[in-house]
C-alpha cells in the first residue's frame, strides 16, 4: 500500500494571539510542524501544541524560520549563512526542550516561509540550514520541499530527507513554488485541492500551473496551517487519499525521534 505523511504547520499564534485552529488540524494531520518563538509561537503555546499532538499520536517537527513576528517570517531579511545556522540552531534547541517539557519526542526539522523559500534556490542557505540541524542532532529528519537546494542539502548533509510537496500552493513550470505576491499562487477549494494532491501522488511529480508535470518523490503532503480554509482542505485531502488507498502515516518517529 503506498504511504504517505499528511502535515500542517502549528502553533503559529503569539501570546494572545491565535492563528489557525491546531486542535482541528491535529485531529486530521500525521505531522506538526511547530513554529519555534522567531516568526511565530512562543514558549506557552509551543508546549500546548506539542502536549497536544503527543495526546493525538502527532509526530512533530521544529518550523525555523526569520526572527520576523511582524511579517510572520515571509519576508527576506538579510541574514549571512553563518547567521542563518545560529538562527536554526538556536530554535531547534527551544523545540527540543519544550517538547521534552511537554511529554513528547521531536522527530524532524523543517524551515518556515522565507527562509524556506530563499534555501529552495539557493544552495548556501540551504545548506547552513541542513549544517544547523546536523550540528544541534542530526538524528533529527529533515522535512524538504521536494525537487529543490533544500532536499540535496539534506542529503549533502547526512540527514534523513523527506520529500515535500504543497496541497495549497501552485507551483512554477521549474517545480518551485509559485510566489504568493502572484495570482493563483494560493489555493483555497478543498475539494480541487484534494484532487490535485491525489494527482500529484498518483504520478509522483509537481503540476505547475500550466499543467506540466516535474518528477520529484512525494513522501509528506503540507497544508498551511494558517489558511481560512486548512481544516475543509486537510479534510479533504485525508478523504481522497485514503479513499485512493493511500495510507497516511508520519514520515518521522518512532525509532528516529529524539529527545534531550
Amino acid at each position: 500500500m503506498r504511504r504517505v505523511d499528511l502535515n500542517c504547520d502549528c502553533g503559529e499564534g503569539f501570546g494572545a494571539y491565535a492563528m489557525g485552529d491546531d486542535a482541528a488540524m491535529l485531529e486530521i494531520v500525521t505531522s506538526a510542524s511547530v513554529a519555534c518563538g522567531f516568526h511565530a509561537g512562543d514558549p506557552e503555546i509551543m508546549a500546548a501544541t506539542f502536549a497536544a499532538a503527543q495526546a493525538k499520536g502527532v509526530a512533530i517537527g521544529a518550523h525555523p524560520g526569520f526572527p520576523d513576528l511582524w511579517g510572520f517570517g515571509r519576508r527576506r531579511l538579510p541574514f549571512s549563512t553563518s547567521e542563518i545556522e545560529r538562527l536554526v540552531s538556536y530554535q531547534i534547541g527551544a523545540a527540543l526542550a519544550l517538547a521534552a517539557y511537554a511529554g513528547h519526542r521531536l522527530s524532524y526539522v523543517k524551515p518556515h516561509g522565507a527562509l524556506s523559500n530563499i534555501a529552495m534556490e539557493d544552495e548556501e542557505v540551504a545548506r547552513a540550514v541542513a549544517r544547523a540541524v546536523r550540528a544541534v542532532e542530526p538524528r533529527l529528519g529533515f522535512l524538504a520541499i521536494a525537487g529543490t537546494r533544500l532536499e540535496a542539502a539534506g542529503r549533502a548533509e547526512g540527514l534523513a530527507v523527506a520529500r515535500e510537496i504543497y496541497a495549497d500552493r501552485a507551483y512554477t513550470d521549474e517545480g518551485l513554488l509559485l510566489d504568493r505576491s502572484q495570482p493563483g499562487a494560493v489555493l483555497h477549494e478543498p475539494e480541487e485541492v484534494a484532487a490535485r494532491v491525489l494527482a500529484m501522488v498518483e504520478a509522483g511529480a509537481v503540476i505547475s500551473v500550466s499543467g506540466k508535470r516535474a518528477p520529484v518523490g512525494v513522501e509528506s503532503i503540507c497544508v498551511h496551517g494558517d489558511s481560512p480554509d486548512a481544516v475543509a482542505m486537510a479534510r479533504a485531502v485525508r478523504a481522497r487519499l485514503e479513499a485512493a488507498g493511500v495510507a497516511l502515516a508520519a514520515c518521522f518517529g518512532g525509532a528516529e525521534e529524539v529527545s534531550v
